[in-house]
């Protein structure tokens, strides 16, 4: 694991990216809205058993990369760090908006955990930001490299889980205000994108260790 400092800016970035609306929210706000508090706690642990998909394969692909190609740590490192500016740019230049969440007509709880964990497994952009986020935090010069991203990618999961849960549960109450929010839309965005663009400069430019 990163050192305390390190952890706390990973947990409080992951955090903040789960926050801002995506289509992963969008789908739990949706299911809550549409049949309830149930639906959308079990379409936000549908999308955190896809999540782990990718945890468990930016892992073993990455430590594998890395320990068949020493080079290969700072190649990830360096074009992560340029693909969380980019994130960054984009979430800063977005314009703010209320949810598009549109109605779903009702599902078996069983579907709609698999439809969760499908959209997850199946967006490819999900992928890249492991790729991309996961390496910033793990230097393979400090040990067996493939532990340390799945502990990371376990605790951006559990941190994501809640997060969707969350919106379920405010969704199931408060479906109509949660969805004409421009302004905390907005702020999101603005937040998410300040920070990924200073932790991709700053992991950037630090020294290796």
């Amino acid at each position: 694991m990163p050192d305390l400092n390190s952890l706390l800016v990973f947990i409080g970035a992951g955090l903040l990216l789960n926050l801002a609306p995506g289509p992963d929210v969008l789908y739990v706000v949706g299911r809550s809205l549409s049949q309830g508090r149930a639906a959308g706690f079990v379409s936000a642990l549908g999308i955190g058993a896809g999540c782990l998909f990718h945890v468990v394969a930016a892992a073993c692909g990455l430590s594998a990369l890395m320990l068949a190609l020493p080079m290969a740590y700072d190649v990830v490192r360096y074009a992560g760090a340029a693909y969380l500016v980019w994130l960054g740019v984009r979430a800063l230049l977005s314009k703010g908006g209320a949810m598009a969440v549109q109605a779903m007509a009702r599902t078996p709880l069983w579907t709609i955990f698999r439809q969760g964990a499908l959209t997850n497994v199946l967006n490819p952009k999900v992928a890249i930001f492991f790729l991309a986020f996961l390496p910033q935090f793990a230097d393979p010069a400090h040990g067996p490299l493939a532990p340390r991203l799945l502990g990371l990618g376990l605790i951006f999961d559990f941190n994501g889980t809640l997060v969707s849960l969350g919106y379920a549960l405010v969704a199931s109450r408060l479906g109509d205000w949660l969805k004409s929010r421009y302004d905390l839309s907005t702020w999101l965005n603005r937040a998410t994108g300040g920070l990924f663009i200073a932790l991709g400069l700053r992991l950037a430019l630090q020294e290796r260790k």
